[in-house]
C-alpha cells in the first residue's frame, strides 16, 4: 500500500512541474543524439559508470598479476591492430597503454581510428606478455623490422578484455 502511495505522489508531482519537464524532455533528447552517434562494436552496455582513462591507470597501479576488475572506461585510442581491427591500444595515462583484446575474438574495432575517443566495458588485468607475442602484435601493428627485432625481453601489460566497445563518429 506505502509503495502505491508513493507512485500517486511522485505522478502528482510530475504533473504539477509540466513546466519544467519540457527542459528535461529537451535534456533527454540532446542526450539521445549524443548517444546514437556512439557505434557499438560487440555486446552494447548502458547505465554503467563510465571511469576517465585515468582513473582506470590508477586501479591498474593496484592490480597484481592474476587480479582482474569488471569496469567501463573511456579514453583515446593509441594504436589498433592494421590487418583486422582485432586489438587496440588506449591511453591511461600509465607507462604504457592498455592493451585491449576483443571477447571470444567475437568482434572487431575499425581500423582508422586512431586518436578517436572510446568507451569500453570489460575486464581489466595485469599479464606479462611473451617476446613472440609482442613481435606479432608489433608486426601487426605495422612496425618496421628493426623495431620488431629490438623486442627481446617479455613484458609487464595491462591488458583488457572488452565485451562492448562503442566509438565517437
Amino acid at each position: 500500500m506505502k509503495k502505491y502511495l508513493v507512485f500517486a505522489f511522485l505522478g502528482i508531482g510530475l504533473i504539477s512541474c509540466k513546466e519544467g519537464a519540457s527542459n528535461q524532455e529537451d535534456v533527454a533528447v540532446a542526450e539521445a543524439v549524443a548517444t546514437s552517434e556512439l557505434a557499438v562494436y560487440g555486446d552494447d552496455f548502458k547505465n554503467e559508470t563510465t571511469l576517465s582513462a585515468f582513473e582506470l591507470g590508477d586501479i591498474y597501479n593496484n592490480l597484481k598479476p592474476g587480479d582482474t576488475i569488471n569496469v567501463t572506461f573511456e579514453g583515446p585510442v593509441e594504436d589498433v591492430c592494421q590487418k583486422k581491427g582485432c586489438w587496440m591500444q588506449v591511453d591511461v595515462g600509465a607507462t604504457d597503454p592498455v592493451f585491449i583484446k576483443f571477447k571470444d575474438y567475437g568482434f572487431f574495432v575499425p581500423k582508422d581510428i586512431k586518436d578517436k575517443k572510446v568507451v569500453v566495458h570489460g575486464q581489466a588485468f595485469v599479464s606479462e606478455t611473451s617476446v613472440e607475442e609482442l613481435q606479432h602484435y608489433a608486426k601487426d601493428g605495422g612496425k618496421s623490422e628493426e623495431e620488431i627485432a629490438a623486442i627481446t625481453m617479455p613484458k609487464k601489460t595491462l591488458g583488457f578484455t572488452a565485451t562492448g566497445v562503442k566509438i565517437n563518429q
